[in-house]
């Protein structure tokens, strides 16, 4: 009898240590909303370019679990109302500021 491991329980069986293939990375960094094809995580390794991090055994590339849900994480920022702002402007930050009308005359 084998027992088949359901999406939700998925979470349960997963392990910070999990050493993940590209092809597991690039699932897994979907849950981010992060897409990234595994020739893709490949061409950001060869061209040092802002990747992941892996660890190579026997010549094979590896990303540990951990490791890639801090970097996923890291590439996220948070809510801007424009490109303007700076990346680290909080959600809270931004309820509290009055919105601009756009019509500012400058009273300098």
């Amino acid at each position: 009898m084998t027992m088949d491991i359901e999406p939700h329980d998925q979470a349960l069986t997963e392990r910070d240590d999990d050493l993940l293939t590209r092809a597991e990375a690039s699932e897994f960094l979907k849950r981010f909303g992060i897409r990234m094809k595994p020739a893709t995580l490949a061409r950001a390794w060869s061209t040092g370019s802002n990747g992941p991090p892996c660890r190579h055994v026997r010549g094979k590339p590896f990303y540990p679990r951990d490791v890639l849900r801090a970097w996923a994480e890291s590439q996220i920022t948070g809510l801007r109302r424009s490109s303007r702002e700076p990346a680290g402007t909080s959600e809270r930050a931004l309820r509290e500021q009055p919105r601009s009308s756009g019509h500012d005359h400058g009273s300098a």
